[in-house]
């Protein structure tokens, strides 16, 4: 029987150079997307896959990621005073418990699988998910709940997948595939950013993952792959055939938040799918679109 899924690893250790200005002095994962950064997401959508425990890896100028999630003493205070229930409950659901977050140092930007050895001492002999907040997925089930569900089912590895343009390849971490009933794929093998001629698929890893810890002794090698980067991808296809190791076509609409019509795009879908605000955008996005 697999360990129960507790643990998370955040790589949140970005510059968000593509967001500039606007990160010069601010984390990218503390940009909002409607009212709630981008962390948030990510920490809510894990903690309604049980998992319990959280390790930021992060860089210089990343501390408002954690204080975004402490007690903000004053604030609550001032909230109280004049009655704001509604807000006061608000920033009491997105507290984490004491003790369950943490945070290692990535000192050097070395690749997404370096900075997931990074946090090795928090992961130990545990199973562990991946979020990459720049990913945020809109659905009915949240995506990290779908790769705990499968998790349970099959042990071993997980990760959400989705079919990208083949000329797109080159861009993404592609599965070679042995089996696929249309909604969980048997994986025999991972390419990262293959030529479009090379790509074994299609089927491109989104930033949603559930590892074993047994990758991290892979990930320790250094060994660098594409970029001159230490990649998750790499060491994920040395658990190959020795562990179970499926991709997920999760249900939901991702979107790339790390780019910036992505980050729009996902503006409009998240505004538009919320009950207080959602026809007040519909009907003000009518006067922007030419019938």
């Amino acid at each position: 029987m697999s360990k129960p899924l507790r643990k998370a690893v955040l790589p949140v250790a970005g510059l968000g150079t593509r967001f500039l200005p606007a990160t010069k002095a601010m984390a990218k994962e503390m940009l909002p997307v409607v009212d709630k950064p981008l962390i948030q997401y990510a920490i809510e959508e894990a903690r309604a896959a049980g998992i319990e425990q959280f390790c930021m890896v992060t860089g210089r100028g990343k501390t408002a990621l954690v204080e975004h999630f402490d007690i903000a003493f004053e604030l609550e205070a001032t909230l109280r005073q004049r009655g704001k229930t509604a807000e006061l409950k608000m920033l009491h659901d997105q507290q984490l418990p004491p003790g369950s977050i943490v945070t290692v140092r990535q000192q050097e930007p070395l690749g997404l699988g370096h900075a997931i050895w990074c946090a090795r001492a928090f992961i130990g002999e545990d199973p562990f998910a991946i979020l990459l907040p720049d990913d945020l997925v809109l659905s009915e089930t949240p995506c990290m709940q779908q790769l705990a569900d499968v998790y349970a089912e099959t042990g071993g590895c997980v990760v959400a997948v989705t079919e990208v343009p083949r000329n797109q390849t080159n861009r993404y971490g592609i599965l070679d595939i042995e089996s696929d009933d249309g909604r969980l794929v048997a994986v025999k093998g991972l390419v990262e950013k293959p030529k479009p001629a090379d790509a074994p698929s299609n089927l491109s890893i989104i930033g949603r993952y559930v590892m074993l810890p047994q990758v991290i002794e892979y990930l320790a090698r250094m060994q660098r792959g594409a970029g001159n980067e230490v990649q998750l991808t790499d060491g994920m296809a040395q658990l190959i055939g020795k562990v179970p190791f499926h991709g997920l076509r999760y249900e939901g609409r991702r979107f790339d938040c790390g780019d910036r019509i992505g980050f729009l795009e996902a503006q409009i879908a998240f505004a538009l799918k919320r009950p207080d605000i959602g026809p007040a955008v519909r009907a003000f996005l009518k006067s922007y679109v030419k019938p």
